[in-house]
């Protein structure tokens, strides 16, 4: 399943698009050694990075033809991340312009890792690149 736009850093670090429908998702994840903190657990700024997408997944799939930007996120890391990830995401609530969100990273056993709440912001896709016009160069984070 694709996430319906190129993400670089998304694709750099191997998510794979689960669920995307009627305000839920779902994204698996097996991190790589270059990943891992010195714990040798997964990195928070990768967990972190799994439930803002996660969320923004969520958001999105009521209006797949939007993107979204993170306005804020907390996170709450439970335990350490081991071994391949599964982040669930749900969208709790939206206005015309703002999806306000939650998801999990589960471990391979089910047992919840890391939990965040995102507020995001819904925004046309606008062009993008060198040769962009636009001096704010809006792009989804999702």
């Amino acid at each position: 399943m694709s996430f319906g736009v190129a993400i670089p850093f998304v694709e750099h670090l191997g998510f794979d698009l689960m669920l995307f429908e009627g305000g839920h998702s779902e994204i698996a994840y097996e991190p790589k050694p270059e990943h891992l903190n010195s714990f040798a657990v997964t990195h928070g700024g990768a967990s972190m990075t799994l439930l803002d997408v996660t969320m923004a997944t969520a958001a999105r799939s009521v209006q797949p033809d939007m993107g979204v930007v993170t306005i804020e996120m907390k996170t709450s890391f439970m335990q350490p991340a081991r071994g391949k990830l599964t982040g669930k995401g749900r969208l709790m609530h939206r206005t015309a312009s703002m999806a306000f969100t939650e998801a999990t990273i589960f471990d391979e056993q089910g047992r919840a890792c890391a939990h965040a709440t995102g507020t995001f912001k819904y925004v046309k896709r606008l062009p993008t690149g060198p040769k962009s016009t636009n001096p704010l160069n809006v792009v989804s984070t999702d």
